[in-house]
């Protein structure tokens, strides 16, 4: 009999979000846990059991379903284990996908959350026909997929593709979690943004502004974007200076993997050309002329509440019956 559904689910650091999905990628069914309310890996599972089990046996049980697809930080899609996690309570490596089949009796398999994304756009979205393309996810941080030949690029140990951790400016900004200086994470994230509107701020205090009216709690990504929409110049240097840091390492990506689009999604892609008008250019200007031109900069079709269950879930269509 042929399967009819998936399971996809995403791990985040805060929320766990999971849905029954065909393999059109129409999500049936959705909900949601707290990831982190849960000091062992068990207790979330079983949480997850109480939640997931219903909706798998409303549509006709587990028989009907082809496996689980899991996205998680440090997702490790050869051991199925989540390893060395910074945001996740459990620490060190821990073995999902071997106790999701033990409590669901199903196949399961696990990669990064980036790379579901990435999968996902390839399976459903604006990269269907694509063989060759990157997604960067600018959101809290900056992941990224690499597609070559059809194929999610993931390395002999399964962690290739942090292009978020690549340094940009040698010597730069801290990054306050790995510790590493100038890479592109701390410069083209949604926290990025905030560092930036902080030191344009601190490094021009005879410049107006709207985002002086924001104590430092409320500056974040989403009120320098309303203060650009405003005309307001230090907000709209802070996008200019976004795109320019994530223009230029693009053109690095492109040289090393030539492909044939950059699909951009997450949170801060809501900024549309403040972000991508900029990021075009240097991305452009920083390319050798073979491979100008060439390269299309997208934005997601996806929905983004959608998108991490069903670039899971899209994991599991070549699992074999």
């Amino acid at each position: 009999m042929k399967k009819k559904y998936a399971v996809g689910i995403d791990i985040g650091g805060t929320t766990t979000k999971f849905g029954i999905v065909t393999e059109k990628g129409e999500i049936l069914v959705q909900d949601r846990i707290p990831t982190n309310q849960h000091e062992v890996v068990e207790e979330f599972i079983d949480d997850l059991y109480n939640k997931l089990m219903p909706m798998i046996e409303q549509h006709g049980g587990v028989e009907n379903f082809i496996g689980i697809g899991m996205g998680a930080p440090n997702g490790n899609i050869y051991t199925g284990t989540i390893e060395y996690a910074p945001n996740l309570k459990w620490k060190g490596i821990i073995p999902i996908a071997e106790l999701m089949e033990k409590n669901f009796g199903l196949p399961t398999k696990l990669t990064n959350d980036a790379n579901a994304a990435a999968v996902g756009e390839m399976m459903y979205g604006c990269t269907k026909n694509m063989k060759h393309f990157i997604t960067i996810t600018l959101g809290t941080g900056v992941g990224s997929g690499i597609v070559i030949d059809g194929k999610i690029v993931v390395g002999h140990d399964g962690f290739a593709g942090e292009l978020g951790h690549t340094v940009i400016r040698p010597g730069g900004r801290l990054h306050k979690t790995t510790g590493l200086h100038g890479s592109l994470e701390s410069y083209a994230s949604a926290t990025g943004v905030r560092e930036t509107a902080i030191e344009l701020l601190t490094e021009h205090p005879e410049k107006e502004s709207l985002l002086r009216d924001f104590s430092l709690n409320e500056l974040t990504s989403q009120t320098v974007y309303e203060c650009a929409m405003q005309g307001d110049d230090i907000a709209n240097s802070i996008f200019e200076f976004t795109g320019q840091i994530l223009g230029e390492s693009l053109a690095n990506f492109i040289m090393f993997s030539s492909p044939e689009a950059i699909v951009l999604f997450g949170g801060l892609t809501k900024a549309g050309n403040l972000l991508l008008n900029p990021t075009r250019q240097h991305m452009e200007a920083n390319l050798l002329p073979i491979f100008r031109n060439k390269v299309k900069l997208l934005f997601s079709e996806l929905n983004e509440a959608d998108a991490a269950i069903l670039g899971a879930s899209a994991l599991v269509w070549d699992i074999k019956e």
